[in-house]
């Protein structure tokens, strides 16, 4: 049951061949034994997990079921959930208890869906490799000294580890796609509004996205039928007629235009990634796709963009942490100011810190037209770069990240090259699009390798299709770590 498909684990609960109970209670029992060396659970409830499962028994036995209807679904710890601690992986927020639920997470108790436990995170989604987590960093599941990726490196952990069915995360600069790559699994980004930001504590508020986690792209669509809509809570979140995203899923591939990123194969991209990459560009040659060379001219001056622009949206949004309201208090404060600044001193750690104050130094007076407006503009000539490319091809297709799975602790010195694990993803957040990845073999030295499908807006249908008629010509995204104790499950 582990390893079957969303569309299969529905149809066994809906034969009434397992009980959500019974799938629930399996998930769990792995959690307990697998968490303690792997770290991707922040926080789990058994209780209240077993009474979600129970009310979906319900509803199966009376016929009703929807298609996630007793699943159990890990949240990122990100998402509010009403009577959840819901901690962002920080100490600021390490003994909040939300007291409502996100919209994603209503979408999914209103699909019938179990909430299994909130997964780690790198603290306020600001990291790339899953370790400024306050409470320690995940363990990648395919090898143990290796990072997961992040922010949502708790959510790919997990789902590759086989400790849910399926997983939420969210994406600002590639905080979805990195980890799915790292990690051996499929993620989408989707285009940016069509899922609610509503409940989602805010990074950089122009680039976060929700988006879903699973082993494949047939269950990303799945998972997206639940989590996009128009919420009029959200101010940025889109009015558009509901979508089917599995609809496309089964279209031949012949005639599709793959457009190849010149600049995503230069200097920084290891060998076993490209080979893997380029491999998966054969594969869709048979599937009768033609492949156009395309240039993103200014792909290259994504990262310094997003390091403009997200700090300094981070700066506003984490100005709100300031231990009166809610959130981690110091113990001794002599007045009002002193309490504010030991809060935060002791509150935010390293990385957010860093990315505070690089936010709060660009928008200040004289230095804000130099380095914000002039990023604006860049990201502006960024998007233009994609309307052009799209001109000429369907999909953009190159790899997720530069390299495999570093190992923990190889780039904690060096933000820069830790910033440069993204260099990929940046320009996909910054203009909006849609963006995904998924399972494209494995590097020299075993670990996963992610290929990633960039869309026009609002093509994620068209981009799962691309993702799933791969999946069915390979096994990549069937495979699993080895000692994560699958054996005769």
């Amino acid at each position: 049951m582990l390893n079957s498909s969303l569309q299969q684990i529905g149809s066994a609960l809906r034969a009434r061949k397992i009980s959500s109970v019974e799938l629930t209670q399996l998930y769990l029992d792995r959690i307990a034994a697998l968490n303690p060396a792997l770290n991707a659970y922040i926080t789990t409830d058994a209780e209240a997990s077993l009474a979600q499962a129970r009310q979906a028994d319900a509803v199966l036995a009376d016929g009703n079921a929807l298609p996630l209807t007793g699943i159990p679904i890990a949240q990122k710890d990100i998402f509010c959930a009403k009577g959840w601690r819901t901690t962002c992986g920080s100490k600021m927020l390490e003994n909040f208890i939300a007291p409502y639920d996100a919209h994603v997470i209503a979408r999914f108790n209103e699909a019938g869906a179990v909430n299994l436990g909130k997964t780690n995170m790198d603290e306020f989604a600001m990291g790339s490799s899953n370790e400024t987590s306050h409470f320690g960093a995940v363990k990648n599941p395919w090898l143990h000294n290796a990072v997961p990726g992040g922010s949502s490196g708790g959510a790919a952990c997990a789902v590759a580890a086989r400790l849910c069915a399926a997983a939420t995360g969210t994406d600002t600069g590639g905080s979805i796609r990195q980890p799915s790559a790292l990690c051996g699994i499929s993620g989408i980004k989707p285009s940016y509004g069509t899922v609610s930001r509503y409940g989602m504590i805010a990074f950089a508020s122009s680039l976060d996205q929700a988006g879903p986690m699973a082993r494949s792209a047939e269950d990303l669509a799945l998972l997206l039928n639940v989590m996009t809509g128009f919420d009029p809570r959200d101010s940025t979140s889109l009015q558009r007629d509901k979508e089917d995203y599995t609809r496309d899923l089964d279209k031949p591939l012949a005639g599709l235009r793959i457009g190849l990123p010149k600049e995503f194969f230069a200097e920084g991209l290891a060998q076993d990634v490209a080979a893997c990459v380029h491999a998966a560009l054969e594969e869709y040659k048979k599937l009768g796709a033609t492949i156009v060379d395309i240039s993103l001219p200014n792909s290259k001056l994504a990262v310094p963009v997003y390091y403009v622009l997200a700090p300094a949206e981070a700066s506003s949004n984490l100005s709100r942490y300031d231990g009166v309201r809610y959130g981690y208090r110091a113990p001794e404060y002599a007045d009002l100011t002193e309490m504010y600044e030991k809060s935060r001193a002791q509150g935010f750690g390293a990385e957010v810190k860093r990315r505070i104050m690089i936010g709060t130094y660009v928008l200040s007076h004289g230095y804000y037209d130099a380095y914000y407006l002039q990023a604006q503009k860049i990201r502006r000539l960024i998007a233009q770069d994609f309307d052009d490319a799209f001109r000429q091809c369907d999909v953009i297709i190159g790899p997720t990240s530069p390299s495999t799975a570093f190992t923990l602790g190889e780039k904690g010195d060096d933000p820069v090259q830790m910033y440069l694990s993204d260099i990929y993803t940046i320009a996909v957040n910054l203009a909006g699009l849609p963006g995904m990845s998924i399972p494209a073999g494995f590097g020299s030295n075993g670990l996963p390798v992610g290929l990633q499908i960039i869309g026009n807006y609002f093509g994620e249908a068209r981009m799962l299709n691309v993702a799933h008629q791969y999946q069915l010509a390979t096994d990549h995204h069937d495979r699993a770590p080895q000692d994560i104790g699958l054996q005769g499950i």
